[in-house]
């Protein structure tokens, strides 16, 4: 999916008020998550490259947040791929 701030999934998507945002920097993927409900979590937090999620993976403790589900790169892959395929 596309809107304005880019191309998006939902990482949870039972809960439509968060997307996860994906962009290619350079050579690699990145993410940005939004929350409906949190309208500072865009502007405090930037995009974060794939490789930083893969190193702080392993510090993941259980919680609701699994870094795992979020951040999809499959999809961010696929989403990417598509939207170039458009382009052309």
């Amino acid at each position: 999916m596309k809107d304005k701030r880019g191309l998006y999934y939902y990482p949870f998507p039972q809960n439509q008020k968060v997307r996860m945002y994906v962009n290619k920097s350079k050579d690699e993927i990145c993410f940005r998550l939004w929350n409906n409900d949190d309208s500072k979590l865009w502007e405090e937090h930037g995009w974060v490259p794939y490789s930083a999620i893969k190193q702080a993976i392993p510090l993941y403790d259980g919680s609701k947040f699994n870094p795992n589900e979020a951040y999809d790169i499959e999809i961010a892959r696929s989403l990417i791929a598509e939207n170039e395929s458009f382009r052309k």
